[in-house]
């Protein structure tokens, strides 16, 4: 099972080896705009997931959420820690 920490040192690792096979890679060379209609996207998904797909489903689309926001993370410089200080 992955952590919210492996998973940004998993996308990290891809993003330093611009595998071109690579979805993180791929999504951030589309840029910062494009990563945030993702994010703005699953944040919708998440709330009709919520209201009527049920809880697996929802914790699906929160989990790609934290995906896409994770890959803004890279996108904009940002480690965990610039994050943490906030919560």
């Amino acid at each position: 099972m992955k952590t919210f920490e492996g998973l940004f040192a998993e996308l990290k690792a891809k993003a330093e080896s611009r595998d071109p096979q690579s979805g993180t890679v791929r999504e951030l060379d589309k840029g910062t705009h494009f990563i945030g209609k993702k994010i703005v996207e699953e944040a919708g998904e998440i709330w009709i997931a919520s209201e009527y797909e049920g809880k697996e489903r929802t914790a699906e689309e929160i989990s790609q959420l934290l995906y896409h926001l994770q890959v803004m993370m890279i996108d904009r410089g940002l480690e965990l820690e610039d994050i943490y200080k906030y919560l």
